[in-house]
């Protein structure tokens, strides 16, 4: 059984860092900051704001002004932007994603740390790790950088009269949920990179050299029996030496 710790340690930090991304990857879909509105008519809306989700729609009210009134979204909503359906079906692949490759990336680095015993399983274990990563990466970056790109742009979307929102704003900012979800997109992508980059993963069984880790040939190192120790330092003792 061979081990290989000592290849491995930006990979242990690959899997750190894809993990805390996917709890933020997660975090930032459940978020109503993706788009803030600054609307002109405070009758309804106290703060003049409303905080617009791929999941629902919130603002403090005149009526009840220390709670949210929230309104949810469905993907089936027909007033929808198509940018806000597809973040929804992304981010959810997203989080499937990350799960996935954060279940690899543990594996992977469970092998590297503890036992190699075949060369082709490791290579496929880091390879798919890394895949999965960066699919994460990117299902997530994708609808953020689409919905960054609309609030940019000021684009609009016609609530229907129960949401109580008027259209078009009068302006729009980007939201922390964006910000949060960009962060976490980049840290998975470097998770990714980092994994493909292992470098016994690329190479096939058939070229090992001769000095390969995983294949050999290996020096073994023989410790001296307690007897013998004991001989050597008698043979070695000054007083056994005649004058």
């Amino acid at each position: 059984m061979l081990y290989l710790t000592h290849t491995a340690h930006w990979q242990f930090l690959g899997l750190i860092v894809g993990f805390l991304a996917w709890i933020l990857t997660m975090t930032t879909a459940g978020l109503n900051e993706w788009r803030l509105w600054r609307v002109g008519n405070a009758s309804i809306i106290s703060s003049s704001e409303a905080w617009v989700g791929i999941w629902r729609t919130c603002f403090y009210s005149h009526v009840l002004p220390d709670m949210e009134n929230c309104r949810s979204i469905s993907i089936s909503d027909s007033f929808l932007p198509v940018e806000i359906p597809v973040a929804q079906v992304l981010m959810m692949l997203a989080a499937i994603f990350g799960l996935a490759g954060n279940i690899c990336a543990a594996v992977a680095v469970r092998m590297a740390y503890f036992s190699v015993e075949d060369r082709r399983s490791i290579r496929l274990v880091f390879l798919l790790a890394g895949a999965l990563y960066l699919l994460t990466g990117m299902s997530s970056l994708v609808p953020l950088a689409w919905n960054m790109n609309s609030v940019l742009k000021n684009s609009t979307i016609d609530f229907p009269p129960e949401f109580q929102i008027p259209a078009p704003p009068v302006s729009q900012r980007v939201g922390s949920a964006i910000g949060v979800g960009l962060c976490a997109s980049i840290a998975t992508l470097l998770s990714g990179l980092l994994f493909l980059c292992y470098r016994y993963a690329w190479r096939a069984v058939s070229t090992a050299g001769p000095g390969d880790q995983l294949n050999g040939p290996w020096t073994v190192t023989t410790l001296p029996r307690k007897s013998e120790l004991v001989n050597r330092a008698g043979m070695d003792n000054a007083a056994f030496h005649s004058e």
